[in-house]
């Protein structure tokens, strides 16, 4: 059967062997522009109240038990690959199917989580944080923590909320997530470019080590480029930059609560 719905699984860096599940139009649909994205430039570039009404089809729990039933050791049910899935305005119709199948399989170990990408820029709206929230796991992007990092490494719409109220919504969807993980995801660069200053530069990791202290997430994830970016003028940060990012974070966030990996 042709799959309308989900890819892989394959082994993630971050979430181990992960089913991707993608709820958008296979026309990369997104808020953001970012230099670095592994699937290519942003072919529709939306403003963050962008909604797509796009159900799931019947085919979609098939499609899941279809591909599940060969994996039991699954360790994540991942949403979000062609762009921004909090795009979708029928996203839990899609995590409450999912959710059922999950429950309805047996594993060998414990049973995937049902996680969920989201680029952080719809975040601002309250009905999203409610839905964003149910997730077992959400990994939501915070690369930068100035508006000048924020405009040169996301690119985003010109509708798109400040850099600053994006991490305001974080703050605010940390507090909603009693029982469920907040992973707040970085992705570092260097640049080619001398006129292209890379989110790697000193006053952007202070700043974002700052911001992540006030919104104390479960866990940060520091990474790089592992495959090839939308544009040819950036390329990964080096293991002696990782350590001087890791040396900041440390001595500002000092909150033996929250785990920082770097991949």
């Amino acid at each position: 059967m042709p799959r309308e719905y989900t890819y892989g699984p394959f082994p993630s860096r971050r979430l181990g062997l992960s089913l991707g599940v993608d709820v958008l139009p296979k026309i990369k649909t997104c808020t953001f522009d970012c230099v670095y994205c592994e699937i290519g430039n942003t072919t529709n570039l939306v403003p963050p109240n962008f909604r797509i009404n796009s159900p799931p089809s019947s085919k979609f729990e098939k499609e899941l038990r279809g591909i599940l039933k060969y994996f039991p050791h699954l360790d994540s049910i991942t949403f979000g690959y062609n762009g921004e899935p909090t795009l979708n305005e029928n996203l839990m119709e899609f995590y409450e199917i999912a959710l059922k199948v999950r429950d309805d399989l047996k594993w060998t170990k414990k049973p995937p989580h049902l996680t969920l990408f989201t680029n952080s820029s719809t975040l601002y709206f309250e009905d999203i944080q409610d839905r964003v929230k149910n997730f077992e796991v959400v990994l939501a992007k915070l690369d930068v923590a100035t508006q000048a990092d924020y405009l040169r490494t996301n690119r985003p719409h010109s509708l798109c909320p400040d850099n600053s109220k994006i991490i305001e919504s974080l703050i605010q969807l940390r507090s909603k997530m009693i029982s469920n993980k907040l992973v707040l995801q970085c992705l570092m660069l260097n640049s080619h470019h001398k006129d292209y200053i890379p989110n790697f530069n000193e006053n952007n990791i202070e700043k974002l080590a700052l911001a992540m202290k006030k919104i104390v997430p479960n866990e940060i994830q520091i990474y790089s480029l592992a495959r090839v970016p939308a544009e040819y003028f950036v390329y990964s940060i080096d293991e002696n930059q990782k350590n001087q990012i890791k040396n900041v974070f440390n001595q500002i966030i000092d909150n033996k609560s929250i785990e920082i990996f770097f991949f």
